[in-house]
């Protein structure tokens, strides 16, 4: 009994500590300059002993041998593409910066890459965070600063100028800064409910476009729409004795069929029937009811991304009713956050339940087939899974073709969104004392993206150097 009164009396503790006033919270914010003033978030000073390409070869121990070379081949195509795999460098250069104490919950790895537009459940295009493999509760300024370096490193190789690096770099973190402070005005369920539509993005920045790049956004966006599961089982597909079979296009698509060779097809069918079942389970009953229409017809592993290279990433081929709707699922392995060492473990057991968590708790709008579910390999090793859609409307916009004017509108877009992201997890009250009205923390920021953008670039060369001597195996072109 006593046990049980003393669980109580923690638990409503707790919850008092949650009932802050307004007055407290606003404390809170401003005490926090006291752990890390904010002109400190300009700091950077690289530990004596970090081992960037170490760290990675570390990570390539859980992931498919075969696959690691290609990751590391697609890491060296630019100092940008470096950037998007090292997201667990970067997590341990964080871990030794000042931190405000402001936790949200974090994306993780939000580069500017890791946004973009997808499909609603009510069939509208937003634009939102898009990428969680490695969210998990962290302090607030992380995914700000790695948004900002993505910026600086992303400028840098489309050849911006300093000054334009700068004000794109500003326009960010003063978009992040002044949408925390609206939202510390709004009821806690206005914040909830927004969401950045597209069309409406488009028609509040036109006018500071050109109208060819109008234009350009408006053929990528009715391209997106465009980007379903018909479109994907013309690409990915291909028709075998009247039935459709996923192609083979080895290392970077594979049928399942073929990457086991010497097991007996239907058992490995029965398996994965068993482990949708499970996925399904997590779902809530009516989207659970809507998956149980389609039937599983194959599965294949896909190579996807720089960073999740040598994951296992599988695609599952479903087919609906007669047999001409099509449904094409991914099932991603969910490993630890490279978060995990700086933050704390995890709450969830199942890695892809926390990355589900994180997303829900993120997004504005989630994928309506988001689950997680779990699997034991043929090589007998236990590994963790997400579910998504495939393709539903899905627009990523080509970084390499940005310029400065339309990579500063993208900019004001992301920081947008991750402020509204952080203010549904996080004490938007006291972030947003915190970041004050000045533009102190904006200037901060971009001085640390530039000082990391040189970091980034020593370090992508340090990994083309240990694969010219041998040190670390590359496949580049795929």
């Amino acid at each position: 009994m006593a046990g049980k009164t003393e669980t109580a009396t923690r638990a409503t503790r707790a919850e008092a500590a949650k009932q802050l006033t307004r007055a407290d919270r606003v404390a809170k914010g401003k005490d926090a300059r006291g752990y890390a003033p904010l002109e400190s978030h300009a700091e950077f000073k690289p530990d004596r002993g970090r081992n960037p390409v170490g760290q990675l070869l570390e990570q390539a121990k859980s992931r498919v041998p075969e696959l690691v070379p290609i990751r590391h081949g697609r890491m060296l195509v630019s100092p940008f593409t470096y950037y998007r795999g090292a997201a667990l460098p970067m997590a341990a250069d964080l871990a030794t910066t000042p931190t405000s104490g402001l936790r949200v919950q974090l994306c993780g790895d939000a580069h500017l890459s890791n946004f973009g537009a997808f499909a609603s459940p009510s069939r509208r295009l937003v634009f939102d965070v898009n990428d969680f493999d490695e969210t998990l509760p962290g302090p607030f300024e992380w995914d700000v600063k790695r948004l900002a370096a993505s910026l600086a490193v992303a400028g840098r190789d489309n050849g911006f100028a300093g000054k334009d690096r700068r004000q794109i770099e500003l326009a960010a973190t003063e978009s992040y800064r002044t949408a925390m402070r609206a939202f510390a005005e709004q009821p806690f369920m206005d914040v909830w409910y927004a969401h950045l539509d597209v069309d409406d993005a488009i028609a509040e920045f036109r006018s500071q476009l050109k109208a060819k790049r109008v234009k350009l956004t408006e053929k990528m966006v009715a391209k997106a729409r465009s980007s379903d599961s018909m479109k994907a089982l013309s690409k990915l597909t291909t028709e075998v004795d009247g039935q459709r079979r996923i192609v083979s296009e080895p290392p970077l698509i594979q049928p399942v069929e073929e990457i086991f060779p010497n097991a007996r097809a239907e058992e490995i069918y029965d398996q994965i029937r068993e482990v949708l079942e499970k996925y399904r389970r997590t779902l809530q009953s009516d989207r659970r009811h809507m998956v149980e229409y389609f039937t599983l017809i194959q599965l294949a592993r896909k190579v996807v991304g720089v960073g999740s290279v040598g994951t296992r990433a599988w695609i599952v081929l479903m087919e609906g009713g007669d047999g001409t709707e099509p449904l094409f699922l991914q099932a991603k392995e969910a490993q630890p956050s490279v978060l995990a060492p700086y933050c704390g473990r995890s709450q969830y057991r199942n890695q892809g339940e926390r990355v589900v968590a994180g997303q829900h708790l993120m997004q504005a709008e989630g994928d309506i087939f988001l689950g997680w579910t779990h699997l034991t390999g043929p090589d007998g090793v236990d590994r963790d899974y997400y579910v998504r859609q495939l393709k539903d409307w899905k627009l990523s916009v080509p970084i390499e073709q940005m310029i400065p004017s339309g990579m500063k509108v993208y900019a004001r877009m992301c920081g947008w969104t991750l402020a509204r992201a952080h203010a549904r997890s996080g004490d938007r009250v006291a972030l947003a004392a915190y970041l004050g009205g000045s533009a102190k923390f904006d200037n901060a920021i971009a001085d640390f993206a530039e000082t990391y953008a040189d970091q980034n670039e020593r370090d992508h060369a340090t990994l083309q150097a240990a694969v010219d001597a041998g040190k670390v195996r590359a496949t580049t072109g795929l």
